[in-house]
């Protein structure tokens, strides 16, 4: 028999055609599969290229098909085509969960603080009228005089009584000392005191500011009207998740990221005279190590980056050759403002490859178990000694709940 297809018989002619349309819808399979994966590269940034076999052989797949319509059904079993995996490792975090302060706990830090009634210092001008007896009272009428200074001492000087102490009372605890002091000498005296001009009112801009220092605004302030004092943060360099409102020595449960960078007006609390506004820069950028490691404390930013074992590493431990420490119970607290959030880092999983890193924030809490822990107080047990010592680093929250306690 010659070798052609002049002599194929028709079965044979059938079998061929069969052959080449189950090659050609073979192929068009493998072509919608390269597309997918294709458009799935795209999707992901990846550049895929088709080659050009894959082109002809959809091109010859294409006229097999149209001569196809009438073949008997012929099913064929393929190889899986090509495929694109998008699949992400999981989260580390085997547990969260959230705590907020009470209201309780707030109102007691905010004590004598935000809000409160003014608080008189040197530098305010009073107006201090004593009734029925207009001789006493300052300014008198027709005085050149225009109040009652008090004097960098505290103390203002009045007729007939002398210098009295005011500096550090409230203009009704003032009214009600002048009422006692006068009234020694004129019987059933009543005083009314009028705040003329508050010029010890005062705010502390620390930090990353464009101009921080101490500001005299000569009213009361709320938190933005503040800010605005330092001729606004320098966003650029600020560390606005370790910011924070002091007054005193008591940091008050204010979240300056959250109102700064998400707008969250209900941290733009009334300041106090005195309160001091903190905003680190980016350099000082901290997290804090404890536990099962070499040198517990804080631990610097880089640039503004640091995951969880560049943290763990940094404080001493060598992850290549481990012993004392459980990495798969690897705790973290992350508070902010008036709230934390505890979670549970299995920090195995990610020296592994099995889990995705964890991203740092500034002024998480870290803590290595040496052992087994069960519950979140035998954490908080172990870790308060240590928090004591770097107390004024850490986020309002923690001082609150847990140092102020103790």
């Amino acid at each position: 028999m010659r070798h052609g297809f002049g002599l194929l018989t028709p079965v044979m002619m059938w079998r061929v055609a069969a052959s080449l349309c189950d090659l050609g819808r073979h192929e068009m399979r493998r072509i919608s599969d390269v597309r997918h994966a294709r458009n799935l590269s795209r999707r992901h940034g990846d550049a895929g290229v088709v080659s050009r076999c894959f082109l002809v052989k959809g091109m010859l797949a294409l006229g097999l098909l149209a001569g196809c319509q009438a073949a008997p059904t012929t099913t064929v079993t393929t190889a899986s085509a090509v495929t694109a995996s998008t699949q992400l490792a999981p989260s580390a975090v085997t547990e969260t969960q959230t705590q907020t302060l009470t209201q309780d706990e707030i109102m007691r830090a905010m004590s004598g603080a935000i809000g409160g009634p003014y608080i008189l210092g040197p530098n305010d001008l009073l107006g201090i009228t004593v009734y029925e007896h207009p001789e006493l009272s300052v300014p008198a009428p027709s005085s050149p005089i225009p109040g009652a200074l008090i004097t960098g001492d505290g103390t203002v000087s009045l007729p007939l009584v002398g210098e009295v102490q005011l500096a550090g009372l409230s203009v009704s605890q003032a009214e009600a000392l002048l009422d006692n002091a006068f009234g020694q000498y004129v019987k059933g005296a009543s005083v009314n005191l009028q705040l003329i001009k508050p010029d010890s009112m005062r705010y502390y801009l620390l930090g990353a500011f464009n101009d921080p220092g101490v500001k005299y605004p000569g009213k009361t302030m709320s938190l933005l009207e503040a800010l605005a004092l330092g001729g606004s943060v320098n966003m650029a360099q600020a560390d606005l998740y370790q910011a924070y409102v002091a007054n005193g020595d008591q940091k008050l449960p204010i979240d300056l990221h959250a109102l700064l960078a998400e707008g969250d007006l209900s941290q733009n609390f009334v300041l106090a005279s005195g309160d001091a506004i903190v905003v680190p820069t980016a350099a000082d950028e901290n997290a804090y190590v404890f536990g099962a490691v070499g040198k517990p404390g804080p631990v610097p930013f880089d640039a503004g980056a640091l995951s969880l074992l560049q943290a763990i590493s940094a404080a001493g431990m060598d992850l290549t050759s481990y012993t004392d420490a459980r990495l798969s119970d690897v705790r973290v607290i992350r508070a902010e403002g008036d709230r934390a959030t505890f979670m549970v880092v299995d920090a195995q999983k990610i020296l592994e490859g099995q889990a995705m890193p964890l991203a740092l924030q500034p002024g998480d809490i870290v803590f290595v178990p040496p052992t087994a822990v069960a519950t979140w107080n035998q954490v908080l047990s172990q870790l308060l000694p240590s928090l004591q010592t770097v107390a004024t680093g850490l986020q309002p929250f923690v001082s609150i709940r847990y140092l102020q306690r103790n």
